[in-house]
């Protein structure tokens, strides 16, 4: 990944309802939701939802898919392993011994129960 994607991916996080949007698609894997569902769970007027979704769409950072007469938004969890590689590409140094707490904590990773939408907007 080249510097110039990375920040572009960055921006497109870099907002309220685009982060919260994203972290509830991450709970729902592997299965998404639609547009009308994240609007809902999030708060937020399906036109300006859809926005968002256009911007983290082309960041890179969700993924969409017809079915039948609903888009099925999903997050991209293959963008999110570039990017968190890209983080680490050149990390401590040739010591990965240091890092090795931060890789636990990825390796520990486990379907937890999807989010609700309180538990998003408290976490800011």
């Amino acid at each position: 990944m080249e510097i110039i994607n990375a920040i572009a991916s960055f921006a497109a996080l870099s907002q309220d309802t685009r982060l919260k949007a994203f972290r509830l698609l991450v709970s729902q894997e592997p299965v998404g939701l639609p547009a009308g569902e994240i609007a809902r769970k999030l708060s937020v007027p399906h036109n300006t939802m859809s926005a968002h979704l256009s911007v983290l769409a082309r960041a890179g950072w969700v993924v969409s898919q017809r079915h039948s007469r609903q888009i099925i938004y999903r997050a991209s969890l293959s963008h999110m392993e570039e990017v968190i590689q890209f983080l680490l590409q050149d990390c401590c140094a040739g010591h990965p011994e240091l890092c090795a707490s931060l890789m636990d904590s990825l390796s520990g990773c486990e379907r937890a129960k999807p989010a609700d939408a309180d538990s998003l907007s408290n976490n800011q």
